[in-house]
């Protein structure tokens, strides 16, 4: 029997195995093949198998670990932190376009601009005071407790040291936490979520307000005076948003007549936006990057006169804090008023330029993989920080004891910070100035040099003193800590030139540690400094200030975490450089290798960090630039952010949303994503993104909606504000038998409606002489009942009445026949869509316009449910698209079934149920 007649007769029915041949099996491991000198397959060398699995092994490793950090996963709401997602509530960014609200807008309207422009450079000057009131603030105090802690130490006095540091350092933080937790809550941390939050169209109580303000400043000055591992660059850029919203809307308790129009949604959101830019100018010195954060990260609403108007702003603010901090250095004026220094304008100033070259790319691509994974990997942890506090204070009983633990916490942490960077010099030797001949061809009498008292650069004593200054250089005011002070020597060459010579010791984790965060920065990011510090320190402190910045963040404190994210990006930068110097040596500046430099290296690091935390793009690289005043690094820059962006985007939620989850407030990102289950998916990877044009509005939309009719009795007003707690009604009205849809309604106006009592009110008899409510839609409109300023909407007060009147409003009789007019308060602008609508289409305009409440109408336009901002939050898509599915799916199964049971009946039945069986794809989307 041949093969072929073997092959027919095999039984088809049986499964069959396949075995696949593959080159290498069938040919390439033949004798005559391996004899050419190759190596094939199985064969093949370690380094060639370690090379061809390295990019597998990477891909692997990355997705364990993003399945590891739940990464670009929804926050899971507990059912507790659901009803805390329950108590924000939003609001629209335009003011409602009712006819009340055309009345007002009549009689504030103004044909000038001046006011607008006037109002940005207000905002712009108190800003830039604020912040430079602040930096001050914190110099003073952080030097004058420095300089006699370290003056105390190089006496020996170590207990002496300590113990007054750590006292200082207690009553700071005991002071700041105080201010929060006793006197205003709000003003914790850094306030930038909150921020965020507001201008995506939440509203968050108390964050702008004249109390926050106080306590947000007094609390961030003490405590980074404290020496905790935080800065003062996140409080700032929220002062300046709580000045925007107090200077425009009158909270300061100012009464300006010229800025009255100012009094509403639209206008405060953008003079709270342009307040945060000109937060970020003030901070950093960076006015074009405090134009770009707020464009890019905290506002959701943009347009180019809003942008134009927060660029002047954001120059004025920093033009005022420049001046000042020039002109002023620890509250002590000096003689140069007006002359702006580059070293106290521009934070971190780069004197020395180093020329880029393409090599340094590579650093700048692997640094922006380092800086995506750690940053992934930081804010992973510190939103496990905030969940472990969360629960602790959860779980704590009694008003007194939660705010006890809350101030406790802080002042714990304070303790064991001061404490260990307090010791961790000791475990590591003095260190001898010292600097190295980058040139072939000159050796060094010694290797030992100093600082002059006038120069803070060191030179090399060479055998030809006509040799120039060696390019290694390094800082003054290092700290010795308990090291012998050595001789200082200084010699006058024949060229004329002076030459400083000394034998003298420091130590280099006090020289990083025994000072603020910012002066530790600069030195970190100082050029040229090849041999200042080691790895050994430097990798201890990158350790242990890493873990104390992640639980620093989130206590009960007013500061921020940018002076952390640049300090562990530049230390690690500096790590990175010293490997590079290790293996290609000591270059020239000015040679092809002279890129490889501690200080440029670590400004990418530190510039990686950032990015891998903050996922900014735009402005983060600008931001880099302006405080480096380092344009040539434009280019590196710009590539290390945007790949650790990618890297942790891949990986965690930026920092900042993630704390908006944690924290419970509504947010809307800039695209909606959800996921779905595919084949083959391990357990516990997420699904391939799914998209929303697939389903329609009706998919996402709360029903039935709660509707009211333009003349409503004031017992069915009050008995809807006790059954719902809905933030909005639409409003309708009866058309040949058919309720149409006519408008929206807050439930603050009702509120205020309510409020007016009894004259307010009107008769049965009164309701014939209303107006049509289609003339209430006119460009001049006459006068209302109710003004549009006690509604609610000019200066955001709410005087929400209590449940206990509106009950006696609900359950009296009289009010029956007792009528409110609703028309002359609803907004008739209030957009709506189909329920057919695409859900992505649907999320789109709901966030550009800035809504609060979208109904959705069938095609006779009646009201058939309504959208609000927690039904587009992505858990909630995502939890009704998947139930949708798995309804598909049933459906689907059911479908499968009746076919197979008809089939069985016999082809007589089969006709009966084709067209039900039919219509069951169709109408599951439909």
């Amino acid at each position: 029997m041949s093969d072929h007649d073997a092959m027919e007769k095999k039984d088809l029915t049986k499964p069959r195995t396949v075995t696949c041949v593959t080159m290498a099996d069938s040919e390439f491991n033949t004798p005559i093949n391996r004899g050419h000198g190759y190596s094939y397959d199985g064969e093949k060398n370690p380094a060639t198998r370690a090379i061809s699995a390295l990019p597998r092994f990477v891909a692997r490793l990355f997705r364990k670990l993003k399945n590891a950090l739940r990464a670009s996963e929804f926050h899971r709401y507990s059912s507790s932190e659901r009803e805390r997602l329950g108590e924000f509530e939003s609001f629209d960014y335009l003011p409602p376009h009712s006819t009340a609200y055309k009345i007002w807008a009549t009689e504030n309207r103004s044909k000038d601009e001046w006011e607008v422009w006037m109002m940005m450079a207000l905002i712009g000057t108190t800003t830039g005071l604020v912040a430079f009131l602040l930096i001050q603030l914190i110099d003073i105090i952080s030097e004058t407790k420095w300089h006699s802690v370290i003056h105390m130490v190089e006496l020996n006095q170590l207990a002496l040291g300590w113990w007054t540091l750590m006292w200082v350092s207690i009553l700071c933080v005991s002071a700041s936490t105080s201010l929060v937790v006793l006197f205003r809550p709000s003003a914790a941390g850094s306030g930038i979520p909150e921020l965020i939050g507001f201008l995506n169209g939440t509203f968050v109580h108390h964050i702008f307000n004249i109390k926050t303000m106080v306590a947000k400043f007094l609390s961030c000055a003490l405590a980074v005076s404290a020496g905790l591992p935080a800065g003062p660059e996140g409080p700032v850029i929220h002062m300046g948003a709580l000045i925007g919203a107090g200077l425009s809307q009158t909270t300061f308790g100012l009464r300006l007549k010229h800025f009255s129009r100012f009094r509403n949604s639209q206008d405060r959101r953008d003079f709270i936006s342009a307040g945060a830019g000109a937060g970020v100018a003030a901070a950093f010195g960076s006015p074009v990057g405090g134009l770009l954060f707020v464009m890019e990260e905290v506002s959701s609403f943009w347009n180019i006169k809003l942008g134009l108007q927060t660029f002047f702003c954001c120059m004025v603010s920093s033009f005022v804090s420049g001046l000042f901090n020039s002109a002023i250095v620890d509250f002590v004026p000096t003689t140069t008023f007006g002359r702006f220094r580059s070293e106290r304008v521009i934070p971190f100033y780069v004197a020395d330029r180093i020329p880029i070259n393409f090599l340094l790319f590579l650093p700048a691509i692997i640094l922006g993989c380092v800086g995506g994974l750690f940053g992934g990997l930081f804010t992973h942890f510190n939103i496990q920080t905030a969940k472990l506090r969360t629960h602790i204070r959860t779980s704590v009983q009694g008003k007194w004891k939660v705010r006890f633990a809350r101030m406790l916490d802080p002042i714990v942490i304070t303790v064991i910070v001061v404490t260990i960077f307090f010791f961790i010099p000791h475990a590591f030797p003095c260190r001898t100035f010292q600097c190295e001949m980058p040139q072939d061809g000159f050796e060094c009498v010694n290797l030992t040099c100093m600082a002059n008292s006038s120069n803070v650069k060191f030179t090399c004593d060479v055998r030809n003193p006509h040799f120039p200054r060696a390019n290694m250089v390094e800082e003054d005011r290092l700290v010795h800590f308990t090291c012998k002070r050595g001789v200082n020597v200084e010699y006058i060459l024949t060229d004329g030139s002076r030459r400083n010579y000394s034998n003298d010791t420091y130590n280099e984790a006090a020289t990083i540690l025994y000072t603020t965060g910012e002066q530790s920065i600069k030195r970190l990011l100082s050029r040229g400094t090849h041999q200042q510090f080691s790895e050994k320190p430097l990798l201890v402190i990158l350790f242990l200030y890493s873990f104390f910045a992640c639980i620093t963040a989130g206590s009960a404190i007013s500061t921020g975490l940018v002076v952390p994210m640049l300090f562990i990006g530049s230390t690690y930068g500096r790590l990175f450089a010293y490997g590079l110097v290790r293996w290609f040596g000591v270059q020239d500046r000015d040679s092809y290798w002279g890129w490889i430099d501690p200080g440029a290296i670590s400004f990418l690091g530190a510039a990686s960090f950032f990015g891998g935390v903050s996922r900014l793009s735009m402005a983060l690289t600008v931001i880099m630039i302006e405080i480096t005043g380092d344009v040539e690094f434009l280019l590196p820059t710009m590539v290390t952010v945007l790949i650790s962006k990618w890297v942790g985007d891949y990986l965690t939620h930026p920092l900042y949303h993630a704390l908006m989850e944690i924290k419970c407030i509504p947010f809307l990102d800039t695209e909606p994503v959800i996921y779905k289950e595919h084949h083959g998916q391990d357990e516990g990877e997420r699904g391939i993104a799914d998209s929303l044009e697939l389903y329609q509005a009706r998919h996402a939309m709360s029903s039935p909606a709660v509707v009211l009719g333009l003349q409503e009795t004031v017992n069915r007003l009050a008995n809807t504000l006790l059954s719902t707690k809905h933030g909005g009604f639409p409003v309708v009205r009866d058309v040949v038998g058919v309720e149409r849809y006519s408008g929206l309604v807050s439930r603050e106006t009702i509120h205020h409606l309510l409020n007016q009592g009894e004259p307010f009110f009107l008769k049965e008899q009164d309701l014939d002489k209303l107006r049509d409510y289609d003339k209430f839609i006119v460009d001049e409109p006459s006068d209302v009942g109710l003004p549009f300023e006690l509604l609610g909407y000019v200066g955001f007060k709410s005087y929400l009445l209590d449940d206990a009147t509106i009950r006696q409003y609900a359950e009296d009789p009289k009010f029956n026949d007792r009528y409110i007019d609703l028309s002359p308060y609803i907004n008739q602008s209030q957009p709506t869509v189909p329920t057919s609508f695409s859900l992505k289409r649907t999320y789109i305009i709901f966030r550009t316009l800035g809504l609060r409440h979208l109904p959705v109408v069938d095609v006779l336009n009646r009201v058939v449910g309504i959208i609000t901002r927690k039904d587009l939050m992505g858990f909630s898509l995502e939890e009704k698209v998947s139930m949708l599915r798995k309804a598909i799916i049933r459906k689907a199964s059911c479908r499968r079934s009746t076919r197979t049971s008809t089939m069985m009946r016999g082809p007589s039945n089969q006709a009966k149920d084709r067209s039900n069986t039919l219509a069951l794809p169709i109408a599951d989307w439909n």
